[in-house]
């Protein structure tokens, strides 16, 4: 529950960073707990306490938000 929130959490407080590297700061914050998030999925998963339909329709949304903020990070840095 926390690494999902934190996503969210982390993004908003992005919005109103004082710097651009406090911003992307925020960005990799939020994209680190998109990860944890995918971890305990998997876990909750391969131990069978979660139903795996559901489970992949969240990876599947995760992963869909990693590559938004992974993207974003890149050009935050300008490496895209």
């Amino acid at each position: 529950m926390r690494s999902g929130t934190s996503i969210i959490g982390n993004y908003i407080e992005g919005q109103s960073a004082s710097s651009k590297k406090d911003f992307a700061n925020f960005f990799n914050h939020s994209l680190k707990s998109a990860n944890e998030s995918k971890l305990w999925l998997i876990i909750l998963r391969d131990t069978k306490r979660a139903d795996s339909m559901e489970v992949e329709w969240f990876l599947k949304e995760l992963d869909e938000i990693s590559n938004i903020f992974g993207s974003s990070l890149l050009t935050l840095r300008g490496k895209k």
